[in-house]
């Protein structure tokens, strides 16, 4: 089973140990890429978009880096769509 996969499956389970670089990796499979904001305005909110201009706009987690629960539930029912 290659790595993507193995995410893929972690993630479709909704664990509770997901990192947010995990989480950016499977966006990627996707086809959501990072659109980094410049400046002071940007904080911890972060916009992934795909080819056909859909938009996932996320908040990165902090203090730590685990993604919560429910937003792994509402990104499986958007990437299901």
């Amino acid at each position: 089973m290659t790595r993507i996969k193995k995410l893929l499956t972690k993630f479709f389970s909704v664990p509770s140990d997901l990192s947010w670089s995990e989480l950016c990796k499977i966006l990627n499979h996707f086809g959501y890429v990072e659109i980094k904001k410049k400046g002071k305005t940007g904080g911890s909110r972060r916009r992934f978009v795909n080819k056909n201009k859909e938009i996932i706009n996320l908040h990165k987690p902090h203090p730590g880096n685990i993604v919560k629960g429910y937003i792994i539930k509402q990104l499986i029912e958007k990437l299901n769509r």
